[in-house]
């Protein structure tokens, strides 16, 4: 049997990190890429710790930067022959009211969250077309089902790359080639912390916004968020790509279910009222 090669993006922490260690340990070969391969450290001293420095490929990937993303993609191909498993993880939250984020705020959370996982994806799917087979997982999140207050850019960027994929998924599957959905909600990641940006009118004391922004943090530190383990997630992951048949989506988290169960099931000037009320906006 060849040796089943995953490419993972954003593997300097979180998901990725974890994912890209449960992979080797699985006995895959991992390509785990980075926006910034100075930002290892981390995902060196995991794979230390857990054994497997030889089935871990360290490479450079900027998804943002779609031109460049053909040619790493190619050279993985060049140097491995096929690619198995191909884990869509990198990514950033942008934080702040639809009102007072600019355009350029938006493209940049676009070109990240949703154009660089298509770029990756397209420069993946000539190799899994002809191997007939390959698992494409696009981590998302629970914000591409449900939008929540002050993160607009986030979750419409969620929101595209889900429908996107549905519709991959429906054109690929006679090819072979599976294509999942996995929806995390929160988890200890570096997503809301390291990875997260804040919108330049959320930070302006001039915005009108200003006020219900500071309540919103408030929230946020005071830990009205609970995050979970995100091991859960990198080992969701390593169970949908060994199943031969995995389903469209796969949410992750009980708070990723109750938000979705809630979203469905209450009428929504409830919803939107309790939603409002919870994070401290109105």
């Amino acid at each position: 049997m060849k040796e089943k090669i995953a490419v993972i993006t954003g593997s300097s922490s979180g998901f990725g990190l974890l994912t890209a260690v449960e992979l080797a340990s699985r006995g895959y070969r991992v390509v785990a890429t980075m926006r910034d391969v100075g930002r290892r450290s981390k995902l060196d001293e995991a794979v230390k710790a857990a054994d497997v420095s030889d089935r871990i490929d360290v490479r450079a990937l900027d998804i943002a930067k779609t031109d460049s993303v053909a040619a790493v993609i190619d050279g993985i191909i060049r140097d491995y022959g096929r690619i198995d498993v191909l884990v869509n993880n990198a990514g950033f939250a942008m934080a702040g009211f639809a009102e007072d984020i600019v355009l350029g705020e938006l493209r940049e959370q676009f070109e990240t969250n949703f154009f660089g996982h298509v770029a990756v994806t397209k420069a993946a799917l000539p190799t899994m077309r002809a191997q007939r087979s390959g698992h494409i997982l696009m981590v998302t999140s629970i914000a591409g089902r449900v939008a929540s207050p002050t993160l607009s850019c986030y979750a419409s960027s969620k929101f595209a790359l889900e429908g996107w994929s549905e519709a991959l998924r429906m054109e690929v599957r006679s090819l072979g080639i599976r294509v999942v959905l996995i929806e995390p909600g929160a988890y200890e990641t570096d997503i809301w912390t390291r990875n997260a940006k804040i919108g330049r009118g959320m930070l302006d004391g001039s915005s009108p916004n200003a006020e219900r922004g500071r309540r919103f943090r408030d929230f946020v530190q005071s830990g009205g968020i609970k995050k979970r383990d995100p091991r859960e997630v990198s080992q969701l992951i390593v169970r949908v790509a060994e199943d031969p048949n995995p389903k469209l989506r796969y949410l992750a988290g009980s708070d990723a279910r109750f938000q979705l169960a809630l979203k469905t099931l209450v009428p929504w000037r409830w919803y939107e009222r309790l939603v409002a009320k919870a994070v401290k906006i109105d």
